[in-house]
């Protein structure tokens, strides 16, 4: 059985896969992993709609010549679903308090909530806590999106732009365990909130430059990823430690470990994408 992806042929051997269900499912982690989505399947010529996939799943691969899978890329999808929040928002500007009532059920069924819903979880709450619930801003919700729209059209940029921020936000660790000791409380919060927020847009970064094939998949023989990782470990080990208001603990990984791991993370992504 041929394989082609978008009409190319793919060069891979099946070994083990006796079905079509099983080729799909090896392929999929592959796609999902090259920043791709599929959007069509179609077996010698035949496209198959949704009504057969269970039936195509159990198709022998033997009575099968050429199996073609159409694919998105998911950072076009992505940033096609942002550009039409943006919209919405300017649309539900325009809008008499009643009419922005019901403006949520109507906005939900869209083709671009349901995306997020699926793909942004976060941002689609904050979509809700505006057309359901008001709590949040309708102009906050449009500095939410465009930043989001930015990281994924340029990520590289969007990324270089952060190297001020961790240069802060590094020291601000360092000087925690002295703030806590001192009863700033409040810089403390924010020294740990600004943490957070900032390496969750790392993270988010990241997967756009490793979607979209921007930086390479290791440094010194480790994988990028192991890295992120492992780094993902301390961030939660700090806001637990912050949680259960330990504040000997919070001090030590602060200070010694989320600073330096943030710095050698941020450079280490760094480097990788402008290679």
């Amino acid at each position: 059985m041929e394989i082609r992806i978008n009409e190319e042929k793919l060069d891979v051997s099946l070994d083990n896969e006796k079905t079509i269900g099983e080729v799909l499912s090896g392929l999929e982690q592959w796609l999902d992993n090259s920043g791709h989505r599929v959007s069509g399947i179609s077996i010698d010529g035949q496209s198959v709609s949704a009504s057969m996939i269970e039936e195509l799943f159990k198709k022998e691969i033997d009575s099968v010549k050429i199996l073609d899978i159409y694919t998105n890329v998911i950072a076009e999808l992505s940033a096609e679903s942002l550009i039409a929040i943006i919209e919405d928002i300017k649309e539900y500007e325009k809008l008499n308090f009643e009419e922005k009532t019901n403006f949520y059920n109507k906005w939900k069924e869209s083709p671009a909530a349901k995306y997020i819903y699926a793909e942004i979880a976060d941002l689609y709450s904050l979509c809700a806590n505006t057309f359901l619930h008001s709590s949040i801003n309708s102009q906050t919700l449009y500095l939410h999106v465009e930043e989001r729209l930015r990281e994924i059209k340029n990520p590289a940029d969007e990324y270089k732009k952060l190297e001020p921020l961790v240069n802060e936000i590094c020291e601000n660790l360092v000087r925690l365990p002295l703030d806590i000791q001192t009863g700033k409380d409040l810089i403390a919060a924010q020294t740990i909130q600004v943490f957070s927020a900032l390496t969750e847009k790392i993270f988010r970064i990241f997967r756009q430059l490793d979607s979209q094939g921007l930086i390479e998949k290791s440094v010194n023989n480790k994988p990028v990823t192991q890295l992120v990782m492992e780094f993902g470990k301390v961030l939660r080990d700090l806001l637990d430690a912050y949680e259960k208001n330990d504040s000997v603990l919070i001090g030590d990984i602060a200070e010694y470990e989320a600073s330096g791991k943030l710095m050698e993370l941020y450079k280490i992504i760094r480097l990788q994408e402008t290679k």
